[in-house]
């Protein structure tokens, strides 16, 4: 498995495990009093999860998954353009987690972009290896 999947993967792990202890302590507090604060921290944990753990596990599986053309490792397509997405969309969840707690909006943009930077740079560097079933590659 190439390293840039196995750090995305890692990486999404993570945030799966701090989206699950966020709930958990959101959950408890509908039954245990707590700081109202607390449920700011709502829009974090859907942060946490959708983007930071499904998406960055995606993107993990998608790399290392899908096919290869050629038996070099340049097969897998530009691993910095995976790095760079890595990098892109941990950066874009943090903006966001900061830009909602803040309530800055321009951080939350900017994290969104980053985000969606961080997508076109793996669906980029992935679709080079798409193929019509039946097509051989050149």
């Amino acid at each position: 498995m190439p390293s840039v999947s196995v750090w995305l993967i890692r990486g999404s792990l993570l945030y799966l495990l701090a989206g699950f202890t966020l709930g958990a302590l959101l959950l408890a507090g509908k039954g245990v009093p707590m700081p109202a604060g607390l449920w700011r921290w709502l829009p974090v944990h859907f942060e946490l999860l959708l983007v930071g753990w499904l998406v960055q596990l995606v993107m993990g599986v998608a790399y290392w998954i899908f096919p290869r053309f050629g038996l070099t490792r340049a097969a897998r397509g530009r691993e910095g353009f995976a790095w760079l997405a890595f990098a892109l969309l941990n950066g874009g969840v943090c903006l966001v987690a900061l830009g909602v707690l803040s309530d800055r909006s321009a951080l939350a943009v900017a994290g969104r972009s980053a985000e969606v930077l961080a997508a076109a740079t793996m669906a980029m560097n992935v679709w080079a290896r798409t193929r019509a079933s039946g097509i051989s590659p050149m």
